[in-house]
Order: structure tokens, then C-alpha cells, then sequence
């Protein structure tokens, strides 16, 4: 575990009498009985955001690997945090009855939860409008961190988020699983190592952006929300029960372009190898010379938002020979046999993690860079926000990835950027 500071005197002198007084009794579970590690192997983790994504994300559920956290013999949850006390109270229960006590410790203030030096790992599902906030503070607390995506609302915040963990030194996951999946990974080495011939197209199917939202007051917030808290960095606005849905809106949200999109933009970033770039033009569709969205690279690629041959969200890559597409139901090729394909080994082979979060693990204790770390998310979740941006603005965009702004579009750049309510920052 991480030990940061030495620990106080009154606090060890409190262990020692404690130790004279009882007799020291050393149990199965810190020995590491019915398979888990002993105490003093483990990564103790700590969980902010505690609905859906995130119980899944303990407990093991649909697109989790492996699962759940609390699967793992070599991880210990302590500590939970929600501002929705009915989610923090179910996913407490599940921890205490997975572990057959009543240790789990619950915090409405994901603040104290990340004060707690015996946390090392933090798991963040909050909703899209904390993933910045939250990891960062936790990167200031000496924590390493698996984050879901996306992992912010606005480039910026995903700009300042890679920075910190840079600052910091500390290890960054962000939940885009797809680069833990051979599929995915066989599809962006076809496409790395020429089996297509030279990329010309790449459509990504997956949802659009989200709405202005105009609900009016709705009642009083439920007593079991902490409605405040709940808004965070948003503009603040009289609590509507629709507004839970909260990923549709803008204030919240990115809509499907950085929910879907976090997973299939990034998945084209990698097959295309612009992992520390982007592309450079951005058009809205105009029902004119642009059908859909369209994205152009320095090179001349194009990708689109597009519908591909299968409804499920996926990508497609076209080239001069042949084309690859990849989604979580299915992997097809012109040529057929291109799905068949050996990988050399002295051809591109692409990072190999058959497991997101045990690859998150594994690199908090070797150090290593991890499948999905904190740049490569920043310029995959880039690519949904500057094509929102261009949505909302209605016109064209020029990008230069290396100064990470906008050409000459000052109106542009102040989309990159949204300002928080007070108090919150990063």
C-alpha cells in the first residue's frame, strides 16, 4: 500500500497499547484464506460513484472483465462514496456481504473518502461532469486511479486531467475496455500493418450529441440526493426529476458522441495510429457536400459518424484493398479471410491487455503505462468534443493537434472550456 507520510506517534503509541492489551490473534483473512491475498499484499481501493456503472464496476456485471473489484483476491474495498444515499447503501451492502462483515465505510463527500491514507486505487463512475474533478483530486492525494469514461466534459478539463497525472506520477486507467479486447486489437493491427492497403475512409457508428436543456422547477429534490453536490461543476438550475437522465443533456453530459463515442473514436484513433494526435478539419453535416459528420486528417484520411452494415455501434476501416469492421458482436473483412490473418512477428503488434482492469492493477504496482492511460484518453475523448463543438457552432473547424486549439477561431477556443460553479474546481 502507499504510505505517504510516517504515521504519527500518538497513533503508534495507541497501536502498541492496544497490542499489550489483547492477545494478538492473526486472522484467515489477513493470511489470505479462501484464495485472496494476505492484508499486506493487497490494493486497498476506495469508490466514488456508486450507480449502475460503478456497482457493476465492484460488483461484476455486463462489459465488466473479470468480474467485479470485489473478485479480486488482490484488491480490498473500504470505503464507498455517492451523493445518492440509496446507491451508496445498496453498494455498502454488497461490499459487507461479499466480505461477511460490516467494515465498508460510506461517505456522502467523496472529499473524505480520498483524505484516508490507507486507500491506494480509486475507482471513479460518477457521472461524466465529476471524472475530472474527482480524478485529479485524487492524483493530488497520491492515488492511482480507473476512471470511467469519458473522462471529462470539455477538452481542457481532459488536457489538465493528463497533466496532473504526468505532474503527479501516478497510474491512470480510463474505462474504454475495447483495448482489452483481441478483437479490437486484431482489427486496428490489420489495419496498422497494411492488410487493407492504404486507409482511406473510417466510419464510426455511434450516437449524437446532446440537448439544450429547458425543463422547468419539478418539485423539491428527493431527501436521498444530495442535489448540490449532485450538479457539481453545472450551472445551477431547480431540481426536474428528467434531469437524473442527466447524459442527455449538455450541462451533464457529451451525449452519445462521448459516451459510445469514448469507445469507438478511440478505437479509430488507434487503428489510424494518432494516438498523440488528431485529425485537423472538423465538418458539421450541411445536407450538402457533408451527409454526416466528418473528420479529415493531415494525410487525407476522412472519417465520418455514419451507420455501418450492423445497427450495434462499431468502426469501419476502408482501404485501398479491402475494408475491417469491428464492433462487440462481430469483426468482418473484405477479404474474408483477412479475419484469419496471423500477425508476424516482426509486423506492428499493438499493446496487449486481455483484461482492463487487471491491466490497471498490474501497472499500479509495476509502474508500467497501462492500455488506456491518461493521454491516450485525452486525445481519443478530443476527437467527441470537437465534433459537439462543431455540431453546436454549425460550420466548419480547423484543428492543429499539436497546439492543442483551435486555427484562428478564437470563438471556437471558448468552447474548449466551460466555467464551474463555485466551489468546484481542478
Amino acid at each position: 500500500m502507499n504510505r505517504k507520510t510516517p504515521i504519527p506517534r500518538r497513533r503508534f503509541l495507541q497501536g502498541a497499547a492496544a497490542a499489550v492489551a489483547a492477545p494478538y490473534v492473526i486472522t484467515t483473512a489477513a493470511l489470505g484464506a479462501n484464495g485472496r491475498a494476505p492484508a499486506s499484499e493487497r490494493l486497498v481501493m476506495g469508490a466514488v460513484g456508486c450507480g449502475g456503472q460503478g456497482t457493476r464496476h465492484i460488483a461484476g456485471g455486463i462489459w465488466v472483465q473479470g468480474g467485479g473489484y470485489l473478485s479480486k483476491a488482490d484488491v480490498q474495498v473500504v470505503a464507498l462514496s455517492d451523493v445518492n444515499r440509496n446507491n451508496l447503501n445498496r453498494a455498502v451492502e454488497l461490499v459487507n456481504q461479499r466480505y461477511g462483515n460490516q467494515d465498508c465505510a460510506r461517505y456522502p463527500d467523496f472529499q473524505e473518502l480520498l483524505a484516508r491514507d490507507d486507500i491506494d486505487i480509486i475507482l471513479c463512475a460518477t457521472g461524466d461532469r465529476w471524472h475530472t474533478p474527482v480524478s485529479i483530486a485524487a492524483a493530488r492525494r497520491g492515488k492511482d486511479v480507473y476512471c470511467e469514461k469519458p473522462i471529462s466534459l470539455t477538452v481542457l478539463e481532459a488536457g489538465e486531467l493528463a497533466a496532473a497525472f504526468r505532474r503527479y506520477g501516478r497510474i491512470f486507467q480510463t474505462g474504454t475496455q475495447q483495448r482489452s479486447w483481441h478483437e479490437f486489437r486484431f482489427a486496428c493491427e490489420l489495419v496498422r500493418n497494411g492488410y487493407i492497403g492504404e486507409v482511406k475512409a473510417v466510419k464510426v457508428n455511434v450516437g449524437g450529441p446532446p440537448e439544450e436543456c429547458y425543463l422547468p422547477a419539478g418539485g423539491e429534490p428527493p431527501d436521498w440526493l444530495d442535489y448540490d453536490r449532485w450538479l457539481g461543476q453545472a450551472p445551477w438550475r431547480p431540481f426536474h426529476p428528467e434531469l437524473l437522465g442527466w447524459m442527455r443533456w449538455r450541462d451533464y453530459s457529451g451525449g452519445e458522441m462521448t459516451n459510445w463515442g469514448a469507445h469507438m473514436f478511440d478505437i479509430a484513433q488507434w487503428g489510424l495510429g494518432r494516438d498523440e494526435s488528431g485529425p485537423v478539419e472538423i465538418f458539421p453535416p450541411d445536407d450538402k457536400e457533408y451527409k454526416h459528420l466528418t473528420y479529415r486528417y493531415a494525410n487525407g484520411t476522412v472519417m465520418t459518424r455514419e451507420a455501418i452494415s450492423r445497427e450495434t455501434p462499431g468502426v469501419r476501416f476502408e482501404g485501398t484493398d479491402g475494408f475491417v469492421e469491428v464492433s462487440r458482436d462481430h469483426l468482418i473483412s473484405r477479404p474474408e479471410n483477412l479475419i484469419r490473418q496471423t500477425i508476424g512477428p516482426n509486423e506492428i503488434h499493438l499493446y496487449e491487455s486481455k483484461n482492463h482492469p487487471d491491466n490497471f492493477l498490474e501497472c499500479v504496482r509495476t509502474r508500467k503505462r497501462p492500455a488506456s492511460d491518461a493521454d491516450v484518453g485525452y486525445r481519443s475523448i478530443t476527437v467527441c468534443h470537437l465534433g459537439n463543438i462543431a455540431y453546436w457552432l454549425k460550420r466548419p473547424l480547423r484543428w492543429d493537434p499539436q497546439k492543442e486549439r483551435f486555427v484562428n477561431d478564437p470563438e471556437a477556443d471558448r468552447m474548449l472550456w466551460r466555467e464551474m460553479r463555485s466551489p468546484w474546481q481542478i
